[in-house]
């Protein structure tokens, strides 16, 4: 379906790109004069200033012009990624595209969004719905100004023009990034599925705790109270072929997003640090940020440094939003980690047969909310012209109604289904936050996808908070489903503010968050058991100690390591088993050198590496035949955890008798049956000549644009896939790392910045992929933050005045 509809775009638009011409936006320009434009909607004129990458500078006499030019400055660079972004959210995709979206849109009309950004644009804090406000004025000041030759080329060629943007709008990439970092509810099914195993097989399958772990807050002195109900009945093979659908579209709602679909085992992946003064050459502290959502054309990010009295602060934002997300003011530097903790319940509902509208609750049948959707779905790509779609949506006290087949029917229990949670005024309020005091008032409000916040300031301190909701149960964990007729998995509260995770100026002077398990089994509240695998985490942990003062270029050299703990763990340990039954001479039918390579690897997941290839995929036929042996291939194909690498780790240190497959004799056998696997399978992808195996030629970074395949017109936003430096567990993830900051205390000008592409989403514009090589290099360039640092960098400037 999704070959036809490019198929069919190409030949609908093919002569309206020939008859259009590419255009151009005054933010693109490069000439060095100071320019004036007339905008209506302006109270006093606006200075903005841009750097040669296009980065704005914008400056204001107030905060509702600052957000307004803010508004208007980001639809001129990403107006189709804005636009894009709102219609995932409220399921309004297959108006565009047709039936090849029309699963995207069914499903987060099942969640809701799109009623949920209005209930919570109805009643939004007063600061943020001024902020809100007049971004959504200056967005439309920007698309009035467009005409059918200067509109953005996804709109031309699509055939469509953007309605104007509310103020709801700004709020829709939060409810996406909710999606995209706390959805866990599969697992929960995963783990029903294993009930049947015994309860130590379930353990080891489920690995929370690791010798490698860096907690934050907390310690592992007490054993970890276990508060998981007993496992129910498993789920049947219908429920996960339906769930499997569900992810599939899921997957496909990230794609055309530009995002590499989120697999049901992975806690999206981020790095951040702080270390104080006494730990750094200036004496003052230092901050680093490397947010992982993986590359898109264009990216996630855009940067931008807001100005006007009272407020002066510099970072990235998600277009579409108002305010900075994560970055820096004149007092404080902060930044972000998905931290990750389960927040997502599921609840059996049972329907009485005779009405299938009533349900049970513990005081008898209740009435399920039934609502009726209508979408909108693309006949042609010869026309705009559209049908309308009708399906029905069930909510439950619960939640909606996610999952169903025959008489099995789950509802979901989400915070972020709370329309208070897209209340981000906590984020406007950090922008202006001058010390710690303010910092953690700020994040009081803050309601958003819980997040692993560090902070710096410029008094010397430093500090960790995890903010956001998590919620407290009457009994459980949520690990798996509940009967929904019972309150057994209701939820009592949430984590008050100030028993969240937090920590100030510890003695160490280094705080590492990188979506690891940061609280100890000491801490009170029960907050999730999938974390990362902590190899990242300690990695920068022992990267930062090793010396004991560190510079911007150590920090540097940090984000762009590419040691991978977990595969030279795994290289070592094979190693010795395979030494220790005799060597390369009895080795079969294993190259003579293997072990000798193994034992030499120095562990770096580096492009031109042909040992991290060969290592990556022998690990990998190794964990899988042990889980393979272990559940049978049906469960195998459910199996998936965060952390199921840990499992490998103990079966090629340990060699534990109880995992090792029946059909062999010994881990050695296993090791040599994994390396035959993985050398049938690189031969497969890469061909017969090893000489060609490398870890960049099988993983490469690709940036992709939803047009990009269609025939004929795709190329203009087509970017070359890049042979990738690093790996899922190393600091350096390659391709997901999304953007890259590091902030110096001591003097702002010398803090740096950078994104995969470039600010612009236009594949015509100079500043589309103009970092491109310094995001590949790991050199994020210095993001000037003074006047004086301004006015040198300023290569194009713009003053907006009131029309």
């Amino acid at each position: 379906m999704r070959r036809a509809f490019l198929l069919s775009l190409a030949a609908a638009a093919l002569a309206w790109c020939v008859l259009t011409p590419a255009a151009k936006v005054s933010s693109q320009s490069s000439a060095a004069a100071t320019r004036s434009l007339q905008v209506s909607g302006l109270r006093a004129p606006v200075t903005v200033r841009r750097d040669d990458r296009s980065i704005p500078y914008i400056e204001a006499t107030n905060d509702e012009d600052l957000y307004f030019a803010q508004g208007y400055v980001t639809a001129s660079d990403r107006l189709w990624q804005m636009d894009l972004q709102r219609r995932t959210a409220r399921g309004e995709l297959s108006e565009i595209f047709g039936q090849a979206t029309l699963a995207q849109d069914r499903l987060h009309r099942t969640f809701g969004f799109g009623r949920m950004i209005d209930q919570a644009a109805a009643n939004l804090n007063p600061k943020f719905s001024v902020a809100v406000t007049a971004y959504a004025k200056g967005v439309n000041a920007y698309i009035n100004s467009l005409t059918d030759q200067t509109m953005p080329p996804e709109f031309r060629l699509l055939q469509y023009k953007p309605r104007p943007w509310a103020p709801a709008d700004s709020l829709a990439v939060g409810a996406l990034m909710a999606e995209y970092l706390s959805s866990t509810w599969q697992l929960d099914l995963m783990r029903a599925s294993l009930a049947s195993l015994p309860k130590e097989k379930r353990e080891a399958l489920l690995p929370e705790t690791s010798p490698l772990d860096v907690l934050v807050v907390g310690s592992d002195r007490r054993q970890a109270q276990t508060i998981s109900p007993a496992v129910r009945a498993g789920v049947s093979p219908a429920i996960l072929a339906e769930l499997h659908k569900l992810c599939e579209a899921q997957q496909r709602s990230f794609e055309l997003l530009g995002l590499t679909p989120p697999a049901v085992e992975t806690i999206h992946a981020s790095n951040n640090w702080v270390v104080s003064g006494k730990r750094t050459v200036t004496g003052k502290p230092m901050l680093a940020n490397d947010p992982h959502i993986p590359a898109s054309a264009p990216g996630i990010w855009y940067q931008t440094q807001l100005s006007a009295p009272g407020m002066h602060v510099a970072g990235v934002t998600f277009p579409g939003a108002p305010g900075i997300v994560a970055g820096h003011n004149e007092h404080i530097a902060w930044g972000v980690t998905n931290l990750g903790p389960d927040v997502q319940d599921l609840y059996i509902e049972k329907f009485d047969k005779a009405n299938p509208t009533k349900y049970q609750t513990p005081t008898g049948l209740r009435d399920a909310e039934v609502r009726q959707e209508e979408i909108k779905v693309r006949k042609g790509f010869g026309s705009p012209e559209t049908e309308t779609q009708t399906f029905k949506v069930t909510v439950t006290r619960h939640g909606p109604i996610v999952l169903e087949k025959d008489d099995t029917r789950y509802a979901l229990r989400w915070t972020s289904l709370d329309p208070s949670t897209l209340q981000t005024v906590g984020f406007l309020e950090v922008n202006g936050a001058r010390n710690w005091k303010e910092f953690t008032a700020a994040l009081s409000r803050y309601r958003g996808p819980t997040q692993n916040f560090v902070y710096a300031d410029v008094d010397g301190h430093i500090g960790y908070y995890g903010a956001g909701w998590i919620p407290i149960r009457k009994s459980g964990d949520g690990s798996v489903p509940y009967d929904g007729a019972t309150d057994e998995g209701e939820w009592t509260g949430y984590i008050p503010f100030e028993k969240l995770p937090h920590l100030y100026d510890p003695p160490s002077g280094i705080i590492v968050t990188a979506n690891q398990r940061v609280v100890g089994s000491s801490y009170p509240y029960f907050v999730s058991h999938a974390w990362a695998t902590p190899y990242r985490a300690r990695r920068i942990a022992d990267l930062l100690s090793a010396k004991p003062k560190l510079t911007t270029d150590d920090f540097r050299k940090v984000l762009g390591d590419v040691h991978s703990i977990g595969g030279v763990m795994f290289a070592r340990g094979a190693a010795k088993i395979l030494r220790s039954a005799g060597g390369s001479a009895s080795a079969g039918n294993l190259p003579p050198s293997l072990i000798a390579d193994l034992e030499s690897w120095d562990g770096a997941m580096s492009a031109d590496s042909r040992m991290a290839l060969v290592v990556w995929q022998m690990r990998r036929a190794f964990r899988d035949r042990i889980i393979n042996a272990a559940l049978g291939p049906d469960l195998a194909r459910t199996y998936a955890w965060p952390q199921a690498d840990l499992l490998a780790d103990r079966a090629v240190t340990e060699q534990p008798r109880e995992w090792l497959p029946k059909e062999f004799g010994s881990y050695a056998e296993l090791l040599k049956a994994s390396y035959e696997d993985a050398r049938q399978a690189l031969t497969k992808s890469l061909g017969a000549d090893e000489s060609k195996w490398s870890w960049g030629a099988q993983t490469k970074a690709r940036f992709t644009h939803p047009l990009a395949a269609a025939p004929l017109i795709g190329a203009q936003f087509t970017i070359a896939p890049i042979p990738q430096n690093g790996s899922g567990g190393t600091v350096n993830v390659g391709s997901a790392v999304s953007m890259r900051l590091i902030a110096d205390t001591s003097d702002w000008d010398k803090s740096q910045h950078g994104i995969p592409l470039g600010q612009s989403g236009w594949p015509n514009s100079p500043h589309w992929k103009d970092q491109l090589d310094d995001w590949r290099n790991v050199t994020p360039r210095a993001f000037p933050f003074s006047k004086a640092a301004i006015a040198s960098a300023t290569k194009d400037t713009v003053v907006l005045t009131p029309k």
